[in-house]
């Protein structure tokens, strides 16, 4: 039976490249971005948002594990604080907005005319 490496070159060479978690985390922006432009469920438009964020998240990580700095994971502290804020006072809108319209389609509704 193969015992696995323990140096750290054999470490460094089983390592994920930067570049697959970079391409990943365009995928991830860009079907949050497709979702945005495209859907218009607020649900789905509010996880669209969630999708991009976390995708600015994972480039974040990449590069602060490649850079070996921690810099990258004190922002996606903060930006996961804000989000799980947006995340909590969107679904409160959503759902005042569908006790008061009864859809949550937004081509169906205008808040600002009067």
């Amino acid at each position: 039976m193969r015992r696995a490496p323990t140096s750290e070159k054999a470490l460094a060479s089983n390592m994920v490249p930067v570049s697959a978690y970079l391409i990943l985390a365009v995928v991830l922006f860009g079907i949050g971005a497709v979702g945005v432009l495209i859907c218009r469920n607020m649900i789905v438009l509010f996880m669209s948002i969630e999708l991009m964020l976390n995708a600015a998240n994972l480039a974040f990580i990449a590069f602060s594990r490649s850079l070996g700095i921690a810099d990258g994971h004190v922002i996606v502290f903060l930006v996961l604080t804000v989000a799980a804020a947006e995340a909590a006072v969107g679904l409160a809108m959503i759902v005042m907005v569908y006790r008061n319209r009864e859809s949550i389609n937004i081509d169906r509704f205008s808040m600002l005319k009067w």
